[in-house]
């Protein structure tokens, strides 16, 4: 007669790899890792015997779609658990191994790309661009003639930049400063087209060379004062440095 194995009661112990215990030991290994935030625990992968690997989200700049991975390992009959690998890894769903979304490299271009020897065409399209020296919102300087002409619309953009940039007046030199630029010698205002609200400084010590707003300001403004404190000769005079003896 073939005999029954017996049937695991409700009261069996639970395996150890599986428990809150083993997700901590887990965690802490990667938080020993110090190389990014260690999310909430997301489950259990590759569960045998004596190993699982126990998943945790991750939050890691450069990496999106990875997740944490920790191997942890318990031999037979035993609740000491114990870490064998730790690692950052695609997440099962292979979002991270796709390709992003493809973006022309015109849309790509940033600020501040542009190198020497570096060649970048105007798209046909740039409304900072027109052809026609008769629009409406060219920019014409007389005397001067060039294949293309700034657009009012290309004009207003660089204004609003250089309102917003390091040189416009909400910038940290200028919320520190108590003269503004338009009160300063070595302020030269640009005029028409830029309008007398924009110019160019001439402190070699400041924003040499470069457009500032008017009421940009800094501590080099032609007019400032430092106060200088001059020492108490009251006090009485003694040398330190006369022996003792």
């Amino acid at each position: 007669m073939a005999q029954r194995k017996p049937r695991k009661t409700k009261n069996a112990p639970a395996r150890p790899l599986l428990g809150q215990r083993a997700v901590n030991v887990a965690r802490e290994a990667l938080l020993e890792l110090d190389q990014g935030e260690v999310g909430e625990h997301i489950g259990v992968n590759g569960l045998s015997n004596n190993a699982a690997t126990h998943r945790f989200e991750a939050s890691v700049p450069g990496y999106p779609g990875w997740e944490w991975n920790a191997v942890v390992a318990c031999a037979t009959g035993s609740d000491y658990i114990t870490v064998s690998e730790v690692a950052l890894v695609p997440a099962p769903t292979g979002e991270a191994l796709k390709a992003p979304d493809w973006v022309p490299y015109s849309e790509r271009l940033r600020p501040g790309d542009l190198g020497p020897g570096d060649l970048m065409e105007p798209a046909p399209d740039d409304e900072r661009l027109t052809a026609d020296s008769f629009a409406a919102d060219a920019i014409v300087f007389p005397g001067r003639e060039t294949a293309q002409y700034l657009t009012k619309t290309g004009l207003d953009a660089a204004k609003d930049r250089w309102r917003r940039g390091d040189y416009g007046p909400n910038s940290a030199h200028a919320s520190q400063a108590a003269l503004q630029c338009k009160t300063c010698a070595f302020f030269i205002p640009a005029g028409e087209p830029l309008g007398y609200n924009f110019g160019v400084c001439a402190n070699e010590y400041s924003a040499d060379g470069r457009i500032v707003s008017a009421v940009y300001g800094c501590g080099a403004h032609s007019e400032t004062k430092v106060d200088s404190e001059e020492l108490d000769a009251g006090g009485e005079l003694f040398d330190d440095e006369k022996p003792l003896y």
